[in-house]
């Protein structure tokens, strides 16, 4: 049975490709509206529902329930079938390009008989986007910018896909090999993965090939491959990987060197071997074995960069970086009452139940018209309703623990830097997450003075995903990162590291400069649905990439302590 997701990516794709030829607008309407709704609902799995359960649910008629129960039964939808057969597949690809919708696709299309991204570039590179109505140089350059980006993307996976593409291998490889171990960009938890690389242990190469051969799911490159290194794809996967072939006894070794970059293992050790000739001199029983006899501290997988690791080493201990464990509450979620998928006490009630302490509720303020952002007086009831899950759950204390919702938002950052809401409505806040979602194509100047703008303003407490970016997808808008962090330190503004895998920015690399400025760190989800919580493992990830420790993150803080500071930070706001 199809998930609601996979039905309501059917409607969604349903509404774009009839837009996109020009089906009639109520249709199209009908179709996403349809989509936006059930994207909210979580009660049951809609292919469970009847024609007349789905006709109560809101934006869904008669006709379109019927629709959904065919895509139920059989997993299509006839009207969608039809629009793919009419849509080639170069011109479904072009929804990826930032900057243009369905009908400007369609004038493309079939102005200009374009068909494939590859053509488009031309057409971009000679001037002919320009020329058509309702482009222009700006929105052609746009496109050609976006097509760019997206080229230097191909062939990579974002963080969550390369470790469950990663895991789903090790798991094929363990039937045919006692030790499998995930190694390269993996292992060091970069965000982007651009090769799966994994160790296999095997006295003979001639054997591991021919285990390899009968693995269903692995295409070989034979003209790339060797007899210790298998090279190829995985099916469904254009992500290239290699299958490494290691002898038992060295593959403690091998694993350190295949999971650490060329400038970590060059750093010298006492008697001025590299780590590198270290790590291939003899057998281990573990990594912490060669960092040891090269009388160096042991760095984690995950700082193997070969940048500041071990100038962090000689202040911290790998004990130190911060754990899931060690958060204590959850800031920047979103519920029902923004566009989040799941209510208010059901996400304050999982989080409960996960054993944190605290929720930090941040839907969307009221210039966020594309995610149903909160009006004041939505605002107000939002407050009323955690006013009283908050007694709730205090005299539930006994049983649960001590738990607590603060009462967050997400505000816009405007154009001009200023936040949404006037003073007296951001006032009611506990805290306020400022995040910039709007006119995104900025310079550095004009995105780091809007920046700077919302951080001086004393009603902030956390900056959200500085860059705005999204991986493999969209470019975040240049900042000058010191001028931010230097900002932030100076008004005591609370830096996010916004763990969905999409974003995880505020990016790793910057965390040290941080850390040396004093400025805290908040590793937070952005989530929209209960399970979104699950993110904040992606952002711990990136968080101990970048040296961060839990001292200075800033959801490890208790609830007591959580408390006192966002009650020190409002007192100190003038009147």
């Amino acid at each position: 049975m199809l998930s609601n997701s996979e039905i309501v990516g059917v409607l969604e794709l349903t509404s774009r490709l009839m837009e996109l030829h020009g089906v009639d607008p109520f249709r199209i309407r009908s179709f996403g509206a349809a989509a936006f709704h059930l994207d909210k609902y979580t009660e049951s799995e809609l292919g469970t529902l009847s024609v007349g359960e789905l006709t109560a649910l809101p934006g869904v008629g008669k006709s379109m329930a019927a629709k959904i129960r065919v895509i139920a039964e059989t997993g299509h939808l006839p009207e969608l079938d039809d629009l793919l057969a009419a849509t080639p597949q170069g011109v479904l690809e072009m929804f990826r390009i930032k900057g243009i919708g369905p009908k400007k696709i369609a004038v493309i299309w079939k102005e200009l008989g374009i068909e494939t991204i590859y053509d488009l570039e031309i057409a971009c590179e000679n001037g002919q986007v320009a020329q058509l109505k309702g482009f222009g140089a700006n929105t052609q350059q746009k496109i050609k910018e976006s097509i760019d980006f997206l080229k230097s993307q191909a062939g990579k996976l974002r963080m969550d896909k390369a470790v469950l593409l990663g895991g789903e291998l090790a798991a094929a490889l363990e039937q045919y090999f006692d030790r499998v171990e995930l190694a390269g960009e993996v292992r060091r938890k970069t965000e982007i993965v651009e090769k799966l690389r994994v160790l296999v242990a095997g006295e003979s190469p001639v054997e591991v090939q021919r285990r390899l051969s009968g693995i269903p799911v692995l295409r070989k490159d034979e003209k790339n491959s060797s007899p210790y290194i298998w090279r190829g794809t995985i099916e469904g996967s254009d992500v290239p990987v290699e299958i490494i072939a290691v002898r038992p006894e060295d593959f403690v070794g091998q694993c350190l060197i295949l999971s650490a970059s060329e400038g970590h293992l060059s750093a010298r050790g006492q008697g001025g071997r590299t780590l590198y000739r270290l790590a291939r001199s003899g057998r281990f029983e573990k990594e912490e074995d060669i960092y040891a006899q090269a009388g160096l501290p042991y760095i984690v997988p995950e700082m193997r960069e070969g940048l500041d690791e071990w100038t962090w080493a000689q202040k911290y201990v790998p004990e130190d970086l911060v754990t899931w464990s060690d958060l204590k509450g959850i800031l920047h979620n979103h519920s029902t009452y923004s566009d989040g998928r799941h209510t208010l006490e059901q996400m304050a009630v999982y989080c409960r139940e996960l054993g944190f302490s605290y929720l930090g509720i941040a839907d969307h303020s009221q210039s966020a018209a594309y995610a149903n952002g909160l009006k004041a007086e939505e605002v107000m009831r939002q407050h009323r309703e955690i006013d009283a899950l908050n007694q709730r759950f205090l005299q539930e204390a006994p049983q649960h623990g001590a738990f607590r919702i603060l009462k967050g938002i997400e505000s816009d950052i405007l154009g001009d830097g200023s936040l949404d809401y006037p003073d007296e409505v951001l006032a009611t806040f506990d805290y306020v997450v400022a995040s910039v979602h709007s006119n995104l194509s900025m310079t550095i100047d004009k995105a780091t003075a809007r920046l700077l703008k919302a951080i001086e303003n004393p009603r902030t407490t956390i900056l959200g995903h500085p860059t705005g970016r999204l991986l493999l997808s969209r470019a975040g808008y240049p900042i000058d990162y010191k001028a931010i962090i230097d900002a932030c330190a100076a008004r005591g503004v609370v830096i996010e590291i916004n763990a969905n895998p999409w974003r995880l920015d505020l990016d790793w690399r910057w965390i040290s400069y941080c850390m040396e400025k004093n400025v805290m760190l908040s590793i937070n989800p952005d989530a929209h649905e209960m399970e979104g919580y699950f993110d904040m493992h992606y952002g711990v990830a990136a968080a101990r990439k970048g040296g961060l420790t839990r001292d200075m993150t800033f959801n490890a803080l208790p609830l007591p302590d959580m408390e006192a500071f966002l009650r020190k930070r409002r007192e100190g706001i003038p009147a």
